[in-house]
């Protein structure tokens, strides 16, 4: 009988698939992963289901991992925490300040998974997970090895790393390593957080700030489904960005170290006058532009279609591509949107 994934999607898209396998060890995972890769049969690696966009029924096994467990050890200078891939993403931070482990705080409440983190390099507030990543470990099924990369390796980039692209339908992380420093340093660049004050903040102090912002901002997927913000933050040449300031006086953008300018796509968005456009049973957020919404009984391709309305829109104003952030499932696995 098909199994539906409504509860393992934060869309609440209604598709099905053939199977899901829960998983809670590293040894389980392998040999699940082993044993569908050996009967060639479709299979997807799901953590919180907080970045898919169900389009059809999924034609085969959804793998859950839930594996669990945290060690810490520590040098001089650092705590270096292992992992498992399991471990939902807040509780991981909540944890580390619990423990008195600082660095995490601006990355409170972003959804998902730990073992999910890498894939795409999670951030907010001016922090991303590369800055405090030593290692990653993988399962590549195609050779059947446990390998472990460092963050070079990884190839970590905006909302990118080698596991989109070199090891996609490859590898499946099984274990992440972070290093973070004991000498504590916040990091109070972005919005919300400008207002704090360098020398009297605490971590704790950041943490209940970030946590107190999104859940203002964006919806609870329990009563709204949406998958957080569904678009990267554009990046733009400084000639594009003072180009556009001489008729957008007030666009948002953020400097980067090469010279680019990161520009705020929701922002951008509300530019647009999207704020509330539906397309089917699928919105843009009234309050936060960034955020698609399913007002109940979306489907997937009304999410998509959606997301190519904004996307065409926002071309046509600004002359800026916006790209999505979750990926797009179809019958088989991924496609693009």
């Amino acid at each position: 009988m098909p199994v539906s994934l409504a509860p393992h999607n934060t869309l609440a898209l209604t598709q099905c698939c053939d199977a899901i396998v829960e998983v809670d060890s590293k040894k389980q995972l392998i040999s699940v992963v082993s044993k569908l890769v050996s009967e060639s049969k479709p299979m997807l690696i799901l953590g919180g289901g907080s970045n898919v966009v169900f389009t059809d029924d999924f034609n085969g096994t959804i793998i859950k991992v839930l594996t669990k467990g945290i060690k810490v050890v520590e040098d001089e200078f650092n705590f270096i925490l292992s992992v498992q891939a399991g471990e939902n993403w807040h509780d991981f931070v909540e944890y580390c300040l619990e423990n008195g482990i600082n660095g995490l705080e601006n990355l409170a409440l972003i959804p998902g998974t730990v073992g999910a983190a890498p894939i795409q390099n999670i951030g907010a507030y001016g922090v991303e997970i590369d800055n405090f990543c030593s290692q990653v470990e993988y399962y590549d099924y195609t050779t059947s090895q446990l390998i472990t990369l460092d963050a070079d390796q990884c190839q970590f980039g905006y909302r990118d790393s080698i596991f989109k692209h070199q090891l996609k339908d490859k590898a499946v992380i099984t274990e992440v390593e972070f290093r973070l420093p004991k000498l504590w340093a916040p990091n109070l660049e972005y919005g919300p957080l400008k207002h704090l004050q360098d020398d009297s903040v605490s971590a704790q102090i950041i943490f209940e700030t970030v946590c107190d912002v999104r859940q203002r901002k964006l919806p609870d997927p329990k009563v709204l489904g949406n998958v957080g913000s569904f678009f990267k933050n554009p990046i733009i040449s400084a000639k594009q960005y003072l180009e556009l300031l001489t008729e957008f006086s007030d666009l948002v953008g953020y400097a980067q170290t090469d010279g680019t300018i990161k520009i705020a796509a929701g922002w951008l968005i509300d530019e647009a006058n999207l704020k509330g456009f539906t397309v089917g049973r699928a919105a843009v957020h009234t309050k936060q532009a960034l955020v698609l919404v399913n007002l109940g009984g979306a489907t997937g391709n009304d999410i998509c279609q959606l997301a190519h309305a904004v996307m065409n829109k926002v071309y046509d104003k600004f002359n800026i591509n916006l790209e999505p952030e979750p990926r797009i499932i179809g019958p088989e696995g991924e496609v693009d949107i």
